[in-house]
């Protein structure tokens, strides 16, 4: 019998969520990184923030410590760039509402289907775990 603890190393472990396709789990990081796009994102709660944002969306962008590619992604909607960038997909709805989008139409722009496809994939159940657990392992 081995006397070797198991690694407990946090920053292995939390390597290790990147192998999941298509998948960008919400870590400290990740949330240290998009503080200001997710902040901007829940300024979109008051409806008076709506409007300044519709009205002129680089002006009101340019308010936030934003960086210029949160700016662009932001304004082409590019909600994976923001998933990057350390974006959550719940203050980021914020901002699909703002849109007039249901969350279901926007999670489908964040894939290779129409939103008539993503829906039927989800009706049935989601995305079929085969060839979708792990990036390097091909499974």
């Amino acid at each position: 019998m081995s006397s070797e603890k198991p690694s407990t190393d946090i920053h292995a472990y939390l390597a290790e969520l990147e192998d999941i396709p298509g998948t960008r789990v919400y870590t400290a990081a990740r949330a240290r990184k998009g503080y200001h796009i997710n902040q901007f994102a829940m300024s979109l709660m008051k409806g008076d923030n709506r409007e300044r944002f519709k009205a002129d969306e680089r002006a009101y962008l340019d308010e936030w410590p934003i960086s210029e590619e949160a700016k662009q992604a932001l304004l082409k909607r590019d909600y994976n760039t923001l998933l990057d960038l350390g974006g959550n997909v719940y203050f980021l709805s914020k901002l699909f509402s703002t849109d007039g989008l249901s969350f279901a139409e926007a999670v489908s722009t964040m894939t290779d289907m129409t939103f008539p496809e993503y829906r039927d994939m989800m009706l049935k159940g989601g995305r079929s775990p085969i060839g979708n657990r792990s990036i390097k392992g091909g499974y």
